[in-house]
């Protein structure tokens, strides 16, 4: 069975630790510090490995830099709009530190924080973290888990993601995993060769969430002849090299649970599937080149794509007609999120 190593001190002297998966020639590792998928090494169609996300080499990046590399996301993934919402009729105030929203569950969300090791066996390893009532200006104390499992499969591998929450008051509770995906290689960022914009992404959505000024969504409006119809597939660079957006940053409204992701060049091939409704399609754009991730490579926008399945932005504030999301965990239920990543070549 693997054990756990040290990853580095927060400045408070607390120790952070990894665990190596592995799967094959594959191989996962997790850091305790925000319950965050550090690196995942993965063969292309040729069988040369590389890591395929993004992140730091030691923890110091991780705790001077907040980019969500690979990080468990929460209370609340995504915008909160002015920080505020009504549960019960009491309405709560909290942290804005996104313009006037709460982004990722606010300043000190779940990423900020380390986790414990709860469970760890060669194939899987387990993090419980407790957020006490009034954490980030949430009710409810609330244990939270997050699950890695890595399994070798005919012709791959899968990377399986479990969240699971139990609260003691009403909160809200809408989790996801935030991992920068490189397919082509973080080898190939070194001399930028591609893009991530040049990975095909296919998305069975039918709707989208266009967003107002400050990003919240105003409701969901078909994707046909717009830039957010990846039904059939369709090239990230085709739009925004059309001059249509800048990036994406945007929720997809899922009519099923699935998404694939595909290098044409490394032939690395993601495939995602979620009990979630929501996909954010982020395409890293507020990379800007001054960060140092891993071997000292600076990131740049489109280095790499986000896509995390999640509730819809904003739903705590969404009436049922407008949003399918209820994120609303109380202390009689289980809170439960699965993505499950399988990863081949094409």
């Amino acid at each position: 069975m693997t054990e756990p190593t040290p990853f580095g001190q927060l400045p408070d002297g607390t120790p952070v630790e990894v665990v190596t998966l592995r799967a094959g020639v594959a191989e996962a590792r997790v850091i305790t510090f925000g319950a965050a998928l550090q690196s995942l090494v993965l063969p292309d169609r040729a069988g040369h490995l590389d890591d395929v996300v993004l992140g730091h080499d030691d923890l110091s990046g991780y705790v001077a830099h907040r980019k969500n590399f690979g990080a468990t996301v929460g209370r609340v993934a995504n915008r909160i709009a002015k920080g505020q919402f009504t549960l019960d009729g009491q309405t709560y105030q909290l942290p804005q530190n996104n313009g006037q929203n709460t982004l990722h569950g606010g300043p000190e969300g779940f990423d900020r924080r380390n986790w414990r090791i709860v469970d760890l066996t060669s194939a899987s390893v387990t993090l419980e973290l407790t957020s006490p009532d009034g954490d980030q200006g949430f009710p409810g104390a609330l244990t939270v888990r997050t699950r890695y499992e890595l399994q070798e499969r005919e012709g791959g591998v899968r990377l399986g993601i479990t969240y699971k929450g139990e609260t003691t008051a009403p909160t809200p509770l809408a989790m996801t995993h935030h991992s920068y995906f490189a397919l082509a290689g973080h080898g190939r960022l070194r001399d930028r060769p591609s893009s991530a914009l040049e990975y095909d992404l296919e998305v069975p959505a039918s709707r989208y969430l266009p967003t107002d000024e400050h990003q919240i969504p105003l409701g969901p409006a078909p994707v046909g002849a717009t830039p957010f119809d990846f039904r059939e597939g369709r090239r990230c660079a085709s739009a925004i090299r059309a001059g249509a957006l800048e990036g994406y940053d945007h929720c997809l409204c899922l009519d099923v649970g699935r998404a694939t992701l595909a290098d044409p060049v490394s032939g690395r091939r993601m495939r995602l599937t979620t009990n979630q409704q929501g996909l954010q399609v982020y395409t890293s754009n507020a990379l800007d080149g001054s960060i140092a991730g891993k071997s000292g490579v600076f990131y740049q926008p489109y280095d790499a794509i986000c896509l995390e399945p999640q509730a819809w932005p904003n739903a705590v504030n969404m009436a049922g007609d407008q949003c399918p999301c209820d994120v609303i965990l109380r202390p009689s239920d289980t809170y439960r999120s699965v993505i499950t990543l399988d990863f081949d070549t094409i």
